[in-house]
Parts: structure tokens; sequence; C-alpha cells
């Protein structure tokens, strides 16, 4: 089993991560125009990945992952526009 990395940034995976981002941003671009609703591939999008991170680390591991998202999304790390 491959090394969990609890940050895209961890151990230089910054580049990576920011290339794999450009093709999920390509991939919502493509539903809308396609006529997907932009919330249903977000589902869609989010339920692959925690299959593939489970694939790849265990539930275990991918259940912790996901137990710091909270604190995370509060803050504003996955927010487009500044918090108020």
């Amino acid at each position: 089993m491959s090394q969990f990395h609890s940050s895209p940034l961890d151990d230089g995976h910054a580049e990576q991560h920011r290339a794999a981002l450009v093709y999920v941003t390509e991939a919502f671009a493509e539903a809308i125009l396609a006529g997907i609703e932009s919330k249903s591939f977000a589902h869609a999008a989010l339920s692959a990945a925690l299959r593939e991170l489970v694939a790849a680390h265990g539930e275990e591991k991918v259940a912790a992952y996901v137990a710091g998202l909270p604190t995370r999304l509060r803050a504003g790390e996955f927010s487009m526009s500044a918090k108020h």
C-alpha cells in the first residue's frame, strides 16, 4: 500500500496536484457544456475520488483523512472566494 499524504503538498507533490487539478477543472467545464449540473458532477467526482483513495489506501486511512475535512472547509481551504 502506498503512503497516504494528508495534503497534496506533502513530499513535493504540489506540481502533480496542480496538474491534476487542471484536468479536473477541464472535466467540470466539459460536463457543464454537456448539460450536466455542476453540483451533480461535483458529487460524482467526489464519489469517484473517494473510491480511488480507498482502493489505494484503505477505508481507515481515508476515513481519518476525511475526518479532518470539516476544519479545512471551515477555514476556507476549498473556497473560491475570500472568506467573510
